[in-house]
């Protein structure tokens, strides 16, 4: 038996190193690198349990080309002599905007890029903007501070207190929880601020249920108290631009009225922004509320509260919504063109179908599953059926591989080489692949190459894995002395991240200062046909789409018993929308709200498990992601349906 080391590339921000135990070419153990400084020797169960993934009886190991309602394996050559020949006859008729390629974060490895190079090349074609995950917070701090960064992790130990804001770290981001355990036993307190009971309250001394997008009224409240009491931060007016309309937006209200719409007790408020202003205070953003139709406007209003807390440019403070994971690559060399027509990531099957001059008539579909990620399921395969040639590259038979015209095989995280950065850490790493790929699988890289080479685009692709990697480091990491076997060790900080964001630089905003909103959105308003808002979240078991173990029966809703239509725990029941509905599982939980119905994230759109059946396509107030937090929906009796 041997041992070898990679790196998780999956959508997740800790970047796992993980120690793969290899006997006679199959791993047979997946376990945490202990000597790294964030994995800190364990997985998540999603990684952990990966083998049964890796070597499920249903994985696709040969390129499947659609028989009627069937598949039937092919040859390479076969399939991608068959690819070739439509995308060269579709660029001939229609131009290349006529093609659609479509990538999401089933892989977050660099190389991903070099396989763009490919369509850029050939086109370039239509691909997707906008990011259905954390488009709005992204452009919140890119107004704001004119990037998106954050604090060195280990920089939480220098913390007074940490508001976990909307943030499930048990389940979302398991490697934090170490950190904040010994923040708190340095004397940290450690507040939760979520709709939703989860996990994570075991680990914080203080949970606020608050309303379902009561974010905003909440910080505003906050903001109220430092105004009220001055304290504001001597340099915040040194610091901020538009300090006078944030305060005159903060003061349109009182705390009362704010706590009102926030569904929290003055007195709460209070003691939170008290915390805040006696900090230093890190407020650690959740992805999913930048999911909602002013999710923009919540992560601005944090970003407010930390500079005008002063809490910004300080050890232990800091607002961390993302952390740059591409910013030690060299993402220019992967550029060739800019497309010459985008597809909004929300609203993929409305604007797929609504495409013309000219139409588009192909999808390729990399790193993805857009019918069980994106909203309005139904519309997402509706568009998809009715292309004319549709391709997906994955390693399962997801839902939308099941509509696709060809599959072609690809290898998993442990099979591939790549480069990988966090967005939960500065730490890099390389992937480097375990056992080959099995069956005939093959890496995008490899698929991207092959298809190059009948294209006549060759050079546009051309090189090795590790050709490419260096390629990547070479003007960025080579400066400081770091290589491709430095990375490998997996333990190297990105040398050009900052210990404390902004401590010796000031905000990349064009005026060198923070930028505070100054206009409120609409309260949150209720529907009384559809009360409760659909959560879809994150769980242990599932990495979006992709779940340990194959699920079967109705999909579980999880609901306060007053919220529950006189349903008891374990009946079934119709889990409807504006859209439809989904038979589901009741389960009964009095911890929670009375206004959220909680559900899994990523279930099979097929198999009737897929909250996004349910969701309509709509679009933040910023940064064109997806409002998938504001969906109401309700629960009724069989019976009635």
């Amino acid at each position: 038996m041997t041992t070898h080391a990679t790196a998780c590339n999956r959508d997740c921000p800790d970047a796992c190193r993980i120690l793969a135990d290899v006997n006679n070419g199959r791993i047979t153990a997946l376990r945490g690198d202990p000597d790294h400084p964030v994995t800190q020797g364990f997985l998540c169960h999603r990684t952990a349990q990966y083998l049964h993934r890796q070597y499920a009886p249903d994985r696709v190991t040969q390129p499947l080309v659609r028989q009627g309602d069937g598949f039937a394996t092919v040859s390479w050559d076969q399939a991608l002599d068959l690819i070739a020949g439509k995308m060269l006859q579709i660029r001939a008729e229609s131009g290349p905007a006529a093609l659609f390629h479509y990538v999401s974060g089933g892989s977050l490895g660099l190389l991903q890029g070099v396989v763009g190079r490919l369509w850029q090349a050939f086109g370039p074609v239509t691909t997707k903007r906008g990011d259905i995950c954390s488009g709005a917070g992204d452009a919140a701090q890119e107004l704001d501070f004119g990037l998106e960064d954050s604090n060195d992790i280990h920089d939480l130990l220098n913390c007074h207190s940490i508001l976990l804001w909307g943030k499930n770290a048990a389940v979302s981001g398991p490697h934090l929880l170490p950190i904040l355990k010994q923040a708190r036993a340095n004397g940290c307190k450690v507040v939760l601020i979520d709709p939703v009971h989860h996990k994570t309250v075991g680990h914080c001394d203080q949970f606020v249920q608050v309303r379902p997008a009561g974010d905003f009224a909440l910080a505003m409240a906050m903001a109220r108290v430092l105004f009220d009491r001055g304290l504001v931060a001597a340099q915040a007016a040194e610091l901020c631009d538009n300090l006078d309309a944030f305060a005159a937006m903060v003061h349109a209200r009182s705390l009362a009225q704010w706590c009102h719409v926030a569904d929290v007790a003055p007195g709460v408020a209070e003691g939170l922004a008290l915390d805040l202003a006696h900090g230093p205070t890190n407020i650690q953003v959740g992805w999913g509320m930048g999911r909602r139709g002013i999710g923009g406007a919540i992560v601005r209003a944090l970003d407010a509260l930390c500079a005008i807390s002063g809490n910004l440019r300080v050890p232990g403070g800091g607002v961390s919504f993302y952390y740059k994971r591409r910013g030690a690559f060299d993402t220019d060399s992967l550029r060739l063109a800019d497309s010459p027509r985008t597809i909004c990531e929300p609203l993929f099957g409305q604007q797929v179908l609504q495409a013309a001059d000219p139409p588009i008539r192909m999808v390729w579909v990399t790193a993805g599953n857009p019918v069980a990620m994106l909203p309005e399921s139904a519309t997402t395969a509706h568009a998809l059926r009715t292309r004319e040639f549709v391709v997906v590259a994955d390693s399962w038979m997801s839902d939308t591989a099941q509509l696709a015209d060809v599959v072609l095989p690809t290898a998993t995280l442990l099979e591939t080489d790549d480069l990988v950065g966090a967005y939960g850490h500065h730490y890099l790493g390389t992937v480097d692949a375990v056992v080959p790929p099995l069956g005939q699988a093959r890496t995008d890289l490899q698929i991207a190459q092959a298809l190059a080479d009948r294209l006549g685009l060759a050079d546009a692709v051309a090189g090795t894995p590790e050709q490419w990697r260096s390629r990547l480091i070479a003007r960025t990491l080579g400066p400081h002395g770091i290589g491709l076997d430095d990375l490998r060790k997996g333990y190297v900080r990105n040398p050009l991240a900052p210990k404390v964001l902004f401590a010796d630089q000031p905000p990349a905003t064009a005026s060198g200062r923070v930028q505070l909103l100054g206009d409120a959105p609409a309260d949150p308003l209720d529907d009384p046909a559809f009360p409760l808002r659909l959560m879809s979240l994150s769980t242990e078991k599932s990495q979006s789409s992709q779940w340990v173990r194959p699920q079967s029966g109705p999909m579980e809703v999880t609901v306060h018993p007053e919220a529950a239509a006189g349903l008891g725990d374990g009946d079934l029941a119709s889990l409807c929308s504006a859209l439809g509905h989904l038979q589901v599982r009741v389960r009964l939980d009095a911890r929670q709200r009375r206004d959220v119905a909680i559900v899994p994230k990523g279930g099979s759109y097929l198999d009737g498990r897929c909250a996004n059946a349910l969701v309509q396509a709509r679009l933040t107030d910023i940064g064109e992601g997806g409002a998938l937090y504001d969906q109401g929906v309700c629960l009724r009796p069989l019976a009635t349906e």
